[in-house]
């Protein structure tokens, strides 16, 4: 069983999600940060990720063999990020059979309707409350 952690620019977003991941799941349930760059790679890491790869590729290939995915939902923009986020990322997240829980964080000019504005931490500890929901953990 894993979870694959996307982000990209400073990673600050993923390394909150693995930190919080980390406390709240068993640990035979491994938690891989994947980064669109380096920065964020190494950020998930030090909060604790059992893996780490970054780039186009490892995210197109590790995404496929993931249980939960989870990011903001950027990682399902082609170009956002400042250009990080390919479409080939774009793709493989998409076309992944994992479960897929998204951070509704945007690049500027895109909305979503009828969202509420939550503080960050509290948006990141509810997608941590719908994987262990997911993984029947009991109590969440």
């Amino acid at each position: 069983m894993n979870i694959v952690v996307l982000d990209g620019m400073g990673g600050g977003i993923g390394s909150r999600i693995v930190g919080i991941l980390k406390e709240e799941i068993p640990a035979y349930i491994e938690v891989y940060g994947l980064g669109t760059n380096a920065l964020a790679t190494a950020a998930m890491l030090k909060k604790g990720a059992n893996k780490g790869a970054t780039g186009e590729n490892a995210i197109a290939v590790s995404v496929q063999k993931a249980d939960i995915i989870i990011g903001s939902i950027a990682m399902t923009i082609p170009n956002a990020m400042m250009g990080e986020v390919t479409p080939k990322m774009v793709e493989a997240i998409g076309g992944s059979d994992g479960i897929k829980i998204y951070i509704p964080i945007l690049p500027e000019n895109h909305y979503i309707v009828s969202l509420e504005q939550k503080p960050l931490m509290l948006q990141i500890r509810e997608a941590v409350a719908l994987i262990k929901r997911e993984l029947k953990l009991g109590d969440v």
